[in-house]
């Protein structure tokens, strides 16, 4: 196994795939006119993806659609959960939007509605639901909520993990940060990775991890109130397996008086396959659980599952309220995603192409790309890593690039994940087919023999 110190350094989780704005004389002039306005009113903040960015007009299903009339493949966005544009969806967003929307402080049904129906698919005592408009903002609610519940500030998280954008949950994502120092009251915990650290057991050696970083919260007199864990550990890079590692894990987490946050922004709403939440594939019960992106299918909204006593704890110390968490428009477009993964039957669809795409990879692995050292995942999130040998499992970020931007050459959208940006992050809309994993698994081969091919 490669020694830490010889391995690539962490990127910035948003740096990964990003344009670079220098490269910009060298594009169409279309697009090279709107990546100047875009940097004329956004700033440094404004980020692009690939080589040459897409100038998108529209989308359906699995395909985006580009000014130039090109259909590209969507094996990236989980944010339109059910597939873009998905008909369901845009007719209750528009109906509800031309008869009422406004906050939640007026009493109206599809909210309620929604609230319940939203309920049903979690375990009994988690039994309570606040909305908010993202996930960043249902992180930075739950850890208030931990911290009013345990009178403790501490938090683990794993080492690349990311939760979200406002300055509170900014602090416990180490991936937004790489190589600058965690804030005193966050510890961390290496991602369950048995690709580069094997072991008998990966569901003990996780939990004796957190125990040590519990107990050094404990030690710095901070405490520990939660651990706060995204159930696929999609930005270390993709985790899944062994089915139940976590257990131990959570265990140790109640034993210390602490809560687990299950950040299932990324995991739910039936991704795996196995079941409507990630963590339920590991046979825990959170605390809380945080939900954000796949909620709306793109419109913004996000929530929180919690037992009542932990919101009684916290609304006894300080008032809530979310202007737009949980509005009408949002609710319609909520009820309609439960309906199409219900309908639709998209959890099936996940475990069953997900499968079949896991074993089409596998089998590319097999046939000639020793470049592809591991291919995990669940349902439909799963990662493909790439390294520089595979006996010493080096990392291969510049790989990953390389791949990414001929993916996108093939009309194929993709990403990267994990702490040094060489695991391909395959997370599609959940009506993505077997036929779009084939055309997938086929392009993906076309491409490895061009970019990697060479290097062998």
């Amino acid at each position: 196994m490669p020694d830490a110190a010889t391995l690539p350094e962490s990127q910035q989780i948003l740096a990964l795939n990003a344009f670079d704005a220098r490269q910009a004389g060298g594009l169409p002039p279309a697009t090279a006119e709107l990546v100047q306005r875009r940097q004329q009113t956004f700033g440094p903040t404004s980020v692009l993806f690939y080589q040459e960015p897409m100038h998108v007009v529209s989308a359906e299903g699995v395909w985006m659609t580009t000014a130039d009339g090109r259909r590209y493949l969507d094996v990236y966005n989980n944010v339109p959960s059910v597939g873009h544009c998905h008909p369901r969806v845009v007719e209750a967003i528009a109906r509800q939007a031309a008869t009422l929307n406004t906050h939640t402080r007026y009493l109206y049904d599809i909210i309620h509605t929604y609230a319940e129906r939203l309920l049903a698919t979690y375990p009994a005592g988690l039994d309570k639901v606040t909305f908010t408009c993202t996930g960043s903002e249902s992180n930075d609610l739950a850890l208030r909520i931990a911290a009013a519940a345990t009178g403790r500030r501490g938090i683990v998280v794993t080492d690349n993990a990311y939760h979200g954008n406002t300055l509170a949950v900014t602090e416990v994502s180490p991936s937004s940060m790489p190589g600058k120092p965690l804030p005193p009251h966050v510890r961390v915990v290496r991602a369950p990775d048995v690709y580069h650290a094997p072991t008998d057991d990966l569901g003990q050696r996780f939990a004796a991890e957190l125990q040590e970083a519990i107990d050094s919260l404990e030690e710095s007199g901070f405490g520990f109130a939660a651990f706060l864990a995204d159930t696929i550990f999609s930005s270390d890079g993709i985790y899944a397996d062994p089915v139940g590692f976590l257990k131990p894990a959570i265990d140790a987490v109640h034993r210390a008086g602490g809560l687990f946050i299950a950040d299932e922004v990324q995991p739910g709403f039936g991704r795996t396959g196995d079941a409507m939440w990630g963590f339920l594939r590991h046979g825990v019960l959170p605390d809380i659980v945080t939900m954000g992106k796949p909620m709306g299918n793109g419109f913004p909204m996000g929530g929180v599952v919690s037992r009542s006593e932990l919101l009684e704890a916290f609304t006894e110390s300080v008032g809530y309220f979310n202007t737009f968490g949980g509005n009408p428009v949002a609710a319609a477009a909520g009820l309609a995603v439960l309906d199409v993964i219900r309908d639709e039957q998209l959890a099936e669809n996940a475990a069953a192409v997900g499968r079949h795409l896991r074993a089409g990879l596998r089998g590319l692995a097999g046939n000639g790309h020793p470049e592809i050292g591991d291919v995990r995942g669940a349902g439909l999130y799963v990662g493909v890593e790439f390294v520089r040998d595979p006996l010493t499992r080096q990392p291969a970020p510049e790989l990953a690039t390389r791949v990414i931007n001929g993916l996108h050459r093939k009309q194929i959208l993709i990403g990267a994940a994990g702490r040094h940006g060489n695991v391909l992050k395959i997370r599609p809309p959940l009506v993505f087919s077997k036929d779009n994993a084939d055309q997938l698994v086929g392009a993906l081969g076309e491409v490895l023999e061009e970019v990697a091919a060479p290097s062998r």
